[in-house]
């Protein structure tokens, strides 16, 4: 009868502990970023519906639209690991939609696309996944790009004056 002791094994047990730790930190982050996403979905349907200046419901339905897509990817992403994605909505959207100003709630908006930003680049270096990797780099680009294009459209409008002694 041979006898192993536990010892030998705790290399295998301490491993899988790991990768079992590992998966439910992914499943943990990617279900933060799902909610954090629906609720910038959601933000961003209310308030393109609140505007009458044309080129601002464009980029405001432009960025609900990116929010759309990133929860599905985000669902399956969390799909495929296998498990079952978060129904909630973060709080983020109450905080938002109690900001009566539009373009105060699209700067609130613009600071949570920088949160999403810096939980993604915390994410991917430790993400193993090629593919969720990939979904989650391109993810992390159009969010630094919405942010520049919000912070272009809050920029002060300064009117072009012409110089004196320049003829118009």
């Amino acid at each position: 009868m041979e006898v192993s002791s536990p010892v030998c094994y705790a290399d295998e047990l301490d491993a899988a502990y790991r990768e079992a730790s590992d998966r439910d930190a992914l499943l943990a982050a990617l279900n933060e970023l799902l909610e954090a996403e629906r609720a910038g979905a959601r933000i961003t349907l209310r308030s393109a519906a609140e505007t009458d200046d044309p080129a601002l419901q464009r980029l405001v339905t432009d960025i609900h639209r990116d929010e759309v897509r990133w929860c599905g990817v985000l669902i399956d992403a969390i799909q495929s690991l296998p498990a079952t994605p978060s129904t909630r909505t973060g709080a983020f959207y109450e905080r938002a939609m109690a900001v009566p100003d539009l373009d105060a709630r699209l700067a609130l908006l613009n600071r949570g696309q920088g949160w999403v930003v810096r939980k993604l680049q915390a994410l991917l270096p430790r993400l193993g996944d090629t593919h969720i990797h990939g979904e989650l780099t391109a993810m992390l680009m159009s969010h630094q790009q919405n942010i520049a294009r919000v912070n272009a459209q809050q920029a002060p409008q300064v009117p072009c004056e012409p110089q004196e002694g320049a003829s118009p």
